[in-house]
């Protein structure tokens, strides 16, 4: 009875506590680079082989801290028991490609056919359809932003253009998906209540001392002082 409790008490926090987004695409377009740049802030140049990692964030679920779990999956098909497990296991998908390959966006084909087929409830599963490297010059694209969103239309599925570079539409491109969540509510608003709190706390030491000479406007300025306080 002891230890059939302890299993239940194991698979709890998988089932409750973890919210699982699993990123597919083909070697090189930049998968790795999405995630390190939105966990860590960082963005290396090299290009090393993934075969799967899996990353952690804290964020809001139902109102509780959760755990968004990203596993940033192989770029090869030489592991197809890994990628349905991947599949079967994930809550939401982020399938990437680059806009200077046509051939990444070609590759993608077969895993949304495979998620289509171990998902019977994919339409209402969280799937976003990437361009990365948006950055690059219009000279080395071989997917416009037309055609990525044709193709994300042709899927039922969302869209958006992404670099991992220069940071723009990252952190967007989690939220978004989080907030395509139907069963419960998901966002990263931890993180920005964390912000908020930087900025009371920084206007809080700037007004601090600042006590005009009248005493009505330093009655006010207790209130300022005080509402910095609460947090």
């Amino acid at each position: 009875m002891t230890e059939q409790k302890n299993q239940v008490t194991r698979a709890a926090p998988e089932q409750s506590n973890d919210y699982r987004v699993v990123v597919f695409g083909a070697g090189g377009v930049g998968k790795s680079s999405l995630v390190l740049r939105f966990i860590k802030g960082t963005f290396r140049e090299s290009y090393i082989p993934t075969i799967e990692d899996t990353y952690r964030q804290v964020i809001s679920c139902n109102k509780n801290i959760c755990t968004l779990q990203i596993t940033d999956t192989t770029g090869s098909h030489q592991f197809p028991a890994m990628q349905r497990l991947s599949i079967s296991k994930g809550h939401a998908f982020i399938l990437v490609y680059s806009v200077c390959s046509k051939q990444s966006l070609e590759e993608l084909r077969p895993i949304w056919a495979l998620i289509k087929e171990l998902k019977s409830d994919v339409n209402s599963i969280p799937v976003m359809l990437v361009g990365n490297k948006c950055d690059e010059s219009t000279e080395l694209r071989e997917v416009s932003q037309i055609e990525g969103q044709a193709q994300a239309t042709t899927w039922s599925i969302s869209f958006m253009e992404t670099s991992a570079k220069t940071n723009h539409n990252v952190t967007e491109l989690f939220q978004e998906l989080l907030n395509m969540e139907k069963t419960r509510t998901v966002s990263l608003q931890l993180d920005t209540k964390k912000q908020k709190k930087q900025k009371k706390e920084k206007k809080c030491k700037e007004t601090n001392g600042a006590i005009p000479e009248n005493g009505e406007a330093s009655a006010s300025g207790a209130g300022v002082k005080e509402k910095c306080g609460v947090m």
